[in-house]
């Protein structure tokens, strides 16, 4: 391909100006790289309320964990050999078959135990402890045992020359008067310091790219490929289709964010039992945000984030577009202490989930890096959730994926640890492979050697 010459004048991340002072992000393009450099991130996808076991992991489909169950003896149940450390990740359970076109790109990691601090809400520790996973009883000003993140403490590394450190998103569109900010949050800055999520693709939108509502104006897309006409044409031929492909994404972005506005703005005419964002198609909703989180890493705006896909145990419900025959929402947390009667309807919410998870991961597989890889190959990207299972509130035995970090991370396995592995060992790992120095991270005994290439 004929390569343009460098213009200095041209910068990667904010060479186009709309109304305003807004700018939009570029993704790398080989015509205005002066060298190949290639960044490296971290996302976290939180699933909350746990997991069906039985549909999730390995080995438990023939097994129901019965009620109160919180010692961990489930663990191994139906494995043929439960302590066996690392094997191909061969069979896929039902919870993770909408991961067979990507698990030689990930891992699945069984084993790992949070310690559950007595003195506050099972549901609201999990999520709000799960990325910091404090040792119990060693936060003397907080009833939580919850320290600084795992996300705010990679960014201190990886996250300074972003112009975001890190971003928030939550997948939750109600309000709710009932629980606290501890149920709907896992980023935090330190002990009683929120990091607040995003639940507005709109605001998030803005916040991403600074625009302004200037009435008259249909959308900012348009003004920005307008001004962008005299740049496109010193791209080579490649560049000019990834460029096209990156401007088509945000309109894409830009006309979902209208349609379920819109949708928004109907519904609350009519009179319903639920509130207007109850009946809100869920997956339209998840994959909007999820496109602008990997939007946000593509582009360099940030290199760190998470990525809440609900809230832990509000009753409000949803609805899960295609799931259900009366198409009326459901609400997870309710369900999932009815796992008797409602465990078909478990399964198909939790690979719902999964599918979510798997769209995101095919399209950071999708985009290309300066050097060749993918967004992916370039990114450590967990799924996880703060209980092993929602029905029995258990902190031991959690479900979770590690996908992205090639070269990194051995993918295509699934990697069981000893019983009693603290999450903390995993944290410990990831920020150990994304630069930082530290022997230890809040309660954790050493590092996730398995996992390493």
């Amino acid at each position: 391909m004929k390569r343009s010459r460098w213009n200095p004048d041209h910068s990667r991340r904010n060479f186009l100006r709309g109304i305003g002072g807004a700018a939009l992000s570029l993704p790398w393009l080989e015509s205005l790289s002066a060298a190949a450099t290639v960044r490296q991130r971290m996302a976290h996808y939180y699933v909350p309320i746990g997991v069906v076991r039985r549909g999730f992991f390995p080995g438990e489909a023939d097994h129901i964990i019965p009620k109160g169950n919180l010692g961990g003896v489930m663990k191994s149940l139906g494995e043929q050999d439960p302590n066996f450390s690392t094997r191909p990740l061969e069979h896929l359970t039902p919870t993770m078959q909408p991961l067979a076109g990507m698990k030689d790109q990930l891992s699945l990691i069984t084993g790992m135990d949070r310690t559950f601090q007595n003195g506050t809400d099972v549901h609201a520790q999990c999520a709000s402890c799960y990325l910091s996973s404090a040792e119990p009883y060693t936060i003397k000003q907080s009833a939580w045992p919850l320290d600084r993140t795992l996300d705010h403490i990679v960014a201190d590394e990886i996250g300074q020359e972003t112009p975001f450190s890190t971003l928030e998103f939550s997948c939750n569109s109600h309000r709710d008067n009932k629980e606290s900010i501890y149920f709907d949050n896992i980023s935090w800055y330190g002990t009683g310091h929120l990091a607040p999520s995003i639940r507005s693709p709109r605001k998030m939108y803005r916040r991403l790219f600074s625009t302004q509502e200037i009435e008259g104006y249909r959308d900012i897309t348009d003004l920005v490929l307008a001004d962008a006409h005299s740049v496109k044409r010193d791209l080579g031929y490649a560049d000019q289709q990834k460029f096209s492909e990156y401007y088509d994404s945000i309109r894409s972005i830009e006309v979902q964010m209208e349609r379920l506005e819109s949708m928004r703005a109907e519904l609350a005419k009519v009179t319903m039992d639920e509130p207007p964002e109850s009946y809100l198609p869920r997956g339209e909703y998840i994959r909007l945000m999820g496109d602008l989180m990997v939007t946000a890493l593509q582009t360099g705006l940030t290199n760190v984030a998470t990525f809440m896909i609900g809230p832990e145990r509000w009753d409000t419900p949803y609805k899960f577009e295609g799931l259900f025959e009366d198409g009326k929402p459901r609400s997870h947390h309710q369900m999932s202490h009815n796992q008797t009667k409602m465990i078909d309807d478990l399964l198909k919410v939790d690979q719902f989930y999964m599918e979510q998870y798997v769209y995101l991961l095919e399209k950071m597989a999708d985009i290309q890096e300066a050097d060749g890889s993918s967004l992916l190959d370039n990114t450590l990207f967990t799924y996880g959730s703060g209980l092993g299972d929602g029905s029995t509130h258990q902190y031991n035995d959690l479900p979770i994926i590690v996908a992205g970090g090639k070269g990194k991370i051995k993918r295509g396995q699934h990697i069981n640890l000893p019983e009693g592995t603290p999450l903390a060992n995993l944290w410990l790992t990831q920020a150990r492979l994304l630069g930082l120095d530290r022997e230890r991270f809040a309660d954790s005994t050493g590092l996730v050697k398995s996992l390493l290439v």
